[in-house]
């Protein structure tokens, strides 16, 4: 079956990399800004669309403050955005948020920073696809209905390209971003332009008009621009993601995540900034539900909305033209360069915490790429559930992506705080500047997103982010519960000082199952009396006593010379009569040792494993948790499992070898008493 999977996972991922090849897989900071800007870079496409949703629930009246909100946002970016260069210098070993909480505010602290960056990035997968689709359906409408299955093929398209490395996906990424950021930046200077001279372009939803009242109370409307200032915030998407990548790039790995921060934080600002100025001057309308929307064309039930920045091409560059088509495509290709950049981040962060002993071992494996192969297909599995939960629709998902996204932010700026303090007080006079500066500098950023996150808390858990808050924290308890099984294993079986290594087996009982005399038994029962037992003997269960009556007449015309027991089982079971007499040759002394044989078929196709060796996984599993018994398989390879001439020639030696050992052992075991 093996070699059945071996050619198409090939082909797929490519060949297997050596350990001591790991470096290779390092990224330069040409592939680096493009792997993980891709994420805050194409959260353009979105934030910008969410901010103006949001404020339009209140009308005109938060509509005009769009402005206002866009520069709130930017200011943001940039204190984040620099506020994280000092944290990656300082823990340039990765782990991002959990790394700095852990340090600096307890293991508690750190596991809800790791749990909102786990979910952070899981949702970042599904945001990223279905916003990717947003815009795919913006040009092709006739692929609305489509919506679920299409975003689940980008995450599983993205998960392969993964699979096949991080310097595949690197490349993979860094056309999009470039492109996309030309592209755009393109778009809204040609924008601009024209509004500046007297041509301003329009949106096609210009003329529409929001089916909304426009009468709010001062504390109502101020609601609904912190809103809009918390949906914003989205533009943050995806600087974490650099602070954990950090042991994935090249040395120096703080400098070099430093300025790849650098450049993705201003290039973010730019871009969302003259977006939205472009949408505002346009006069782009969007809504939740295009059913809020006065104007249509058609009946809203049948009116797909185009994303903002689909709007925007078609005005500056005219609907259907090279232009309103490469901006799509584009966008879709960058959001999906957006989902790697999470494909790239959650498994280092998963690797970290399974280091740590807080997710298990598996997590921190490298795959035959020397990816971490198991958390990449853990997020994919993640994505594609929230994906299929909420209907891969981008508001709600947002929802729940704020929340964990402003949380693991909070605590990774709260953490730096402390830290620069505790370098503060260790400072000498002359030394005290950087510290103060980085202090204060955290404290702000602290402000800045623990304010976005009071706002998240109070306008977006009552309407549905409370399921992240939820998953975050089993999350976090799951965590906490895996640690202490791993401490608690750690002390069970540490060996004490002084203590040397286990005495020897007073007595070791051979016991080898049988449920009719062929080859495999055999040798089984060869390779049983190799290993010399005080005793031994072949035990078959009597579920049918005619077929057991057979065996012991085969058994005696064919004089093997190890003794055969018949276990009686009135009730047909296997597993019960044979752990029951294992457990009385194990009383026979509290130093002895039962080692049961099973004879098992190597077989070469998965519908033949369906056929073979069923009863013995349930028989195993028993038998390994008795206390004092070991179990040892016995492979039979079949033919079919056989690949080449000289194995299978090797193999039928082999079988003649176990055959005449069985035949001619006879004066060995009568040396040795046997049950």
């Amino acid at each position: 079956m093996s070699s059945l999977l071996t050619v198409p996972k090939r082909l797929i991922l490519g060949r297997a990399r050596r350990s001591d090849r790991a470096d290779d897989t390092l990224l330069p900071k040409r592939l680096a800004l493009p792997v993980f800007a891709a994420d805050p870079v194409s959260s353009v496409a979105y934030a910008t669309q969410e901010l103006l949703v949001i404020l339009a629930l209140g009308g005109t009246a938060a509509l005009v403050l769009a402005p206002e909100v866009a520069v709130a946002v930017c200011v943001v970016v940039a204190v984040v955005v620099l506020s994280y260069g000092p944290l990656v210098r300082a823990y340039p070993g990765g782990g991002g948020s959990f790394a700095v909480a852990s340090r600096n505010l307890g293991p508690r602290a750190g596991l809800v920073a790791a749990a909102a960056l786990l979910v952070d990035y899981t949702l970042t997968v599904a945001v990223s696809a279905a916003a990717a689709i947003d815009n795919l359906v913006s040009v092709l409408p006739t692929l609305d209905s489509a919506r679920i299955p299409l975003a689940v093929a980008a995450v599983l398209l993205v998960m392969v390209v993964n699979l096949r490395g991080r310097h595949e996906a690197g490349w993979s990424a860094m056309v999009p971003v470039y492109a996309f950021v030309v592209v755009i930046g393109v778009l809204v200077v040609t924008g601009l332009v024209r509004w500046a001279s007297g041509d301003t372009p329009t949106a096609a939803s210009a003329g529409f008009e929001l089916d909304r009242s426009t009468d709010l109370t001062a504390v109502a409307l101020a609601l609904v621009v912190l809103r809009s200032f918390a949906g914003g915030g989205a533009a943050l998407a995806g600087v974490d993601a650099i602070a954990n990548g950090v042991p994935a790039m090249r040395s120096p790995k703080g400098r070099n995540a430093a300025l790849t921060l650098v450049g993705v934080g201003a290039t973010t600002v730019l871009l969302f900034g003259g977006v939205l100025a472009l949408a505002v001057v346009s006069g782009v309308t969007v809504a939740r539900d295009s059913c809020d929307l006065q104007g249509l064309p058609t009946d809203c039930a049948r009116f797909t909305q185009q994303t903002v920045l689909a709007q925007l091409a078609e005005a500056v560059f005219g609907p259907g033209s090279i232009g309103a088509v490469l901006v799509a495509v584009v966008t879709v290709a960058v959001l999906l360069a957006a989902a790697n950049s999470a494909f790239n981040g959650f498994p280092l962060l998963a690797a970290t915490l399974a280091d740590s002993g807080y997710l298990p071992r598996q997590l921190a494996r490298r795959g035959d790429r020397l990816a971490h192969s198991n958390g990449i297909l853990v997020l994919a599995l993640g994505a594609v559930a929230v994906l299929l939960v909420l209907e891969a629709r981008v508001g709600p998902l947002l929802d729940l992506y704020l929340v964990g996204l402003f949380t693991s932010f909070t605590l990774a700026q709260v953490g730096m705080a402390r830290h620069w303090g505790t370098r503060l007080r260790t400072a000498r006079r002359a030394d005290r500047r950087a510290p103060v500066a980085g202090r204060a500098l955290a404290v702000l950023a602290a402000v800045c997103t623990g304010s976005v996150l009071a706002v998240l808390l109070v306008v977006k858990v009552p309407n549905g982010a409370w399921a992240s808050v939820l998953v975050m924290v089993l999350l976090g308890l799951a965590m906490h519960r895996i640690h202490r099984h791993y401490d608690e294993v750690a002390e069970e079986v540490a060996l004490p000082e002084g203590e040397g290594p286990e005495p020897m087996p007073a007595r070791v009982h051979a016991v080898v199952l049988v449920s009719r005399l062929h080859r495999p038994v055999t040798r089984a029962l060869a390779y049983a009396r190799a290993t010399r037992p005080s005793t031994l003997e072949a035990v078959t269960v009597a579920t049918d006593p005619a077929a057991a009556r057979e065996l012991s007449e085969e058994w005696a015309r064919r004089r093997v010379t190890v003794p055969l027991r018949v276990l009686d089982s009135p009730f047909r079971e296997v597993t019960r009569p044979l752990t029951e007499h294992v457990r009385q040759l194990r009383a026979r002394g509290p130093r002895d040792v039962v080692t049961v044989f099973l004879p098992e078929y190597v077989v070469a196709h998965w519908w033949e494993a369906l056929l073979h060796n069923r009863s013995n996984l349930w028989l195993r599993a028993r038998l390994a948790a008795t206390p004092g018994v070991m179990v040892v398989s016995v492979p039979w390879q079949l033919a079919s499992a056989v690949a080449d001439g000289d194995l299978a020639a090797r193999a039928a030696g082999e079988r003649t070898l176990v055959q005449e050992a069985a035949r001619t052992g006879a004066a060995d075991s009568d040396r040795r008493p046997h049950a």
